[in-house]
């Protein structure tokens, strides 16, 4: 099998192939000639996103840009714009660019290597170094623990419940903070060697250790009997470690907790992890807890995606969400972004349902510590006017 780098492919890839497989079109009404523009549109022609590509005729030198001065680059920097638009799978995200690159320039690929030119275009891919950090468990640590958690809502019972997956944290090589946070170690389905860590400390401070896994690994709680994945019939699925535990607290006197797993994805989603983490569970279904943001529902759109082995293009505008597949294009408001929706055109997974948070909190831990969404009025232009008016008057001295 022949090894070919990034750069060589890019050459045979351009910013329109990709492009025009996602659904843009030439936007023959802008003309055609030093550049190309591409517009997305849906089913009732309304416009989604317009791109501007330069040397067209060429290939190897192609880039694009936008009007409005969002995003840019090229051909790498729009599939990796977009990556969670493709089916191709990777170990993380740089293998599935290469996977998608071969793919369009028809070439198998065994090996991406050319580091120094992702580094030049600003993709870089550090490994995860466990012996860059220095742990503690928190089991032996449980007041420290506390301090960090009890300002967000958790009691001492939930903590010391998932005591024995988290522990204290403190990277050697930061040359700004030398103290702990608190870790909470990822792992692969099945496997016991720590491949990265979700990171919380004081003052709402969150990060991920540096070369964190978390395409196919999580945070995998799994209080099922004798940790049997056969046993598991829920594997419950948070947008953080905070958010899953919250989850426990708010619901623990109706999970059956020696069938259960708790995870966390922290913050990102990737295919892998879903499908790696169920295959391992193959007995239990998945249950969405994602938070109720409209980054959360979407994430529940693409658990049904993922789980239902169907593919789904899923964009998101400023105005409303687009999903299609095998030619079938729904549009659906922010508001209307759901399973519910999604149901009356696509086919569920038997194998997904949900346990969102009430609608009047974002997630799981507003819930434990009883914030509900702050609804914000927009002003209308005379309010605003009024307003500054207003202030002005205020600071006038006699």
């Amino acid at each position: 099998m022949a090894k070919v780098d990034f750069k060589s492919l890019k050459e045979k890839v351009g910013v329109d192939d990709i492009a025009y497989s996602l659904g843009y079109r030439v936007n023959r009404k802008a003309g055609l000639g030093k550049y190309l523009e591409m517009a997305l549109v849906d089913e009732r022609g309304k416009h989604i996103d317009s791109i501007v590509i330069r040397h067209p005729k060429d290939k190897a030198s192609q880039s694009y840009f936008r009007h409005n001065g969002r995003g840019g680059g090229d051909v790498i920097a729009f599939i990796m714009e977009n990556i969670g638009s493709f089916s191709d799978t990777g170990i993380n995200e740089w293998d599935k660019l290469g996977h998608v690159l071969s793919r369009f320039a028809d070439e198998p690929v065994e090996e991406t290597s050319d580091g120094k030119y992702l580094e030049r275009m600003g993709f870089k891919q550090e490994k995860f170094d466990p012996s860059r950090y220095e742990v503690q468990p928190i089991t032996e640590h449980l007041k420290n623990g506390m301090n960090y958690m009890l300002p967000r809502g958790f009691s001492e019972d939930t903590v010391k419940t998932f005591a024995p997956y988290i522990v204290r944290l403190m990277d050697k090589k930061s040359a700004n903070f030398k103290d702990f946070n608190l870790g909470f170690p990822y792992r692969e389905p099945g496997k016991d060697e720590v491949v990265g860590y979700e990171i919380r400390g004081y003052n709402k401070f969150k990060s991920k250790a540096t070369g964190t896994n978390s395409t196919t690994a999580a945070w995998l709680v799994d209080m099922s009997s004798n940790e049997n994945p056969m046993a598991v019939r829920n594997v419950y699925f948070g947008e953080s470690a905070y958010d899953i535990m919250a989850f426990w607290q708010a619901n623990r006197l109706k999970l059956d907790k020696e069938s259960s797993v708790f995870v966390s994805i922290g913050g990102t989603f990737s295919d892998l992890q879903l499908s790696n983490i169920m295959k391992y569970y193959e007995r239990a279904n998945a249950v969405d807890c994602f938070d109720n943001d409209i980054a959360g529902r979407i994430y529940s759109l693409r658990m049904a995606s993922v789980l239902g082995g169907r593919h789904l293009n899923i964009v998101k505008t400023d105005d409303f969400v687009m999903v299609s597949a095998d030619g079938k294009e729904v549009k659906m408001s922010h508001d209307d972004t759901t399973l519910a929706e999604l149901s009356k055109h696509f086919r569920i997974p038997k194998r997904l349902s949900q346990w969102k948070p009430p609608k009047t909190f974002k997630d799981w831990n507003d819930v434990i510590m009883n914030k509900p969404f702050v609804q914000t009025v927009e002003l209308n232009k005379f309010q605003r006017n009024q307003a500054l008016e207003e202030r002005r008057t205020k600071g006038i001295k006699i």
